[in-house]
């Protein structure tokens, strides 16, 4: 194996799944789990917007390379000449799965969270930072030493498009702005006008920043198409659990701040002065902002991923997940007792992510329940969106339920909402056997007896 073999090459002998509306193989699909109620079944895994499992053909990839692992930009020997060419190659897998322009840096991450932290840290002096209150905390909070603009939840793609342009119009017109919106909601599932965005965006002078953690894995991201100045996102949601994100876009704020982090990797010349101090230069290139020594396997593991999605095809991808998103919203609406939360309204096109209340039902409970009696992994809370998820319930945030978390922080006593997520490697009989479950519970009650257990429901013994 050359030092300086392609990625491709490095990767094992594994395709996707080209059977068209077949899922993509992922690890852990044959796992099972036991049930309260005796026996086991196979774990339906139905919470990707949190952690999407890795596909086959990544783990099979970062397999293939685990025997040649080595130090990278750090050694002159044939596994760190080899290594350092594997990360490099994935920069430029990455930049091509997103559409990047010429000139456009690719920075390694530990995630989406870190990402924008990053650009944060790297903001003009004086920005000023517009922020919708319906994003994830990772996009909403970053923002310290900026001002920010916070701005309501719009009800219609339209109405988001007026929101920002009227926010954008009363701004100081001469200082630097920059306009932070997600592509898909972790909530709703819900995609944003992010196309329509940009452009009012940079009409009024100002750039924008989208997080795709929940984009990204579902549907074709251009930063040329959508015209946006930086994308964010984390390999975890991308088929690729391995610890690794994405900050793609323009350099020139990049080049022009501070190190994120300072040490090995970042600094291009470091020397003592004469009076005891030191003089450092830095990079102006990516390597500004990726001090230390790099998780090349979790970046390898987002090339990886990137390819096996795009061999896949994106019309595909996305063919199937409105199959099954409308084999969920269908199951669901013949439930009077389900409330699906959304802001757009039920015809909004969404991503395989959509959030539920049951009425007579604390949320922790009914998602306890879908786990011990069925094997059924969901999600349950307020999502790391607090803003939203209180937004979409209007109710009073102090109501505690049935099987509540009475350790929680004052306002967040009750555990508010279920959010169920699937993708490119969910099975149909994942989401039958997820909508079978919720009639049978609504119409039958829990099976077992639960308590509350260090703020979490838990099934009694």
């Amino acid at each position: 194996m050359s030092a300086h073999t392609t990625t491709a090459t490095v990767s094992a002998e594994s395709a996707v799944d080209p059977a068209c509306g077949a899922p993509l193989p992922v690890l852990g699909r044959d796992v099972t789990v036991p049930l309260v109620t005796g026996g086991e079944v196979t774990y339906a895994a139905l919470d990707y917007a949190a952690s999407a499992p890795a596909l086959q053909r990544v783990w099979d990839d970062v397999a293939a390379y685990a025997p040649y692992y080595g130090s990278v930009h750090r050694g002159a020997g044939y596994l760190s000449q080899l290594s350092t060419d594997l990360f490099e190659n994935s920069r430029a897998t990455v930049a091509e799965f997103l559409g990047c322009r010429a000139g456009d840096q690719i920075v390694f991450t530990r995630s989406t969270t870190d990402s924008l932290n990053l650009l944060a840290a790297a903001l003009p002096a004086d920005c000023q930072v517009f922020v919708f209150e319906t994003e994830h905390h990772a996009s909403l909070l970053p923002w310290r030493d900026a001002r920010v603009t916070y701005l309501n939840a719009p009800r219609t793609p339209a109405q988001a498009v007026d929101t920002l342009e009227r926010a954008l119009a009363e701004r100081d017109p001469y200082g630097p702005a920059l306009v932070c919106v997600t592509g898909a909601s972790n909530v709703t599932g819900e995609l944003w006008p992010v196309r329509e965005l940009a452009a009012a965006a940079h009409a009024h002078g100002a750039r924008i920043v989208l997080d795709a953690a929940q984009l990204a894995p579902h549907h074709p991201v251009s930063v040329q198409e959508l015209d946006v100045d930086w994308i964010a996102f984390s390999g975890h949601k991308l088929y690729a659990p391995f610890g690794s994100g994405v900050l793609a876009g323009r350099s020139d704020w990049l080049r022009a701040a501070e190190p994120y982090l300072a040490g090995g990797g970042a600094s291009r010349k470091v020397a003592r002065r004469v009076d005891g101090g030191v003089d450092v230069e830095w990079h102006d290139s990516a390597a500004r902002h990726e001090a230390g020594s790099p998780n090349v396997i979790g970046v390898y593991s987002i090339a990886s991923a990137c390819k096996a999605l795009t061999e896949a095809g994106f019309d595909s991808l996305v063919a199937r997940e409105r199959y099954l998103i409308q084999k969920v919203r269908d199951g669901l609406a013949e439930v009077p007792e389900v409330k699906v939360l959304s802001l757009f309204g039920d015809d909004a096109p969404r991503v395989g992510v959509l959030s539920f209340v049951v009425e007579g039902w604390n949320s922790s409970h009914f998602a306890a329940a879908l786990s011990a009696e069925y094997g059924i992994g969901v999600r349950d809370g307020l999502f790391c969106a607090h803003p939203l998820v209180r937004t979409l319930l209007g109710s009073d945030p102090q109501t505690q339920g049935e099987c509540g978390a009475p350790e929680a922080a004052p306002g967040e006593k009750s555990l508010n909402a279920i959010r169920v997520s699937f993708g490119a490697g969910t099975p149909d009989e994942h989401v039958d056997r997820f909508v079978a479950a919720v009639k049978e519970l609504v119409r039958d009650g829990a099976a077992w007896t639960y308590r509350t257990e260090e703020g979490r429901c838990v099934p009694a013994a």
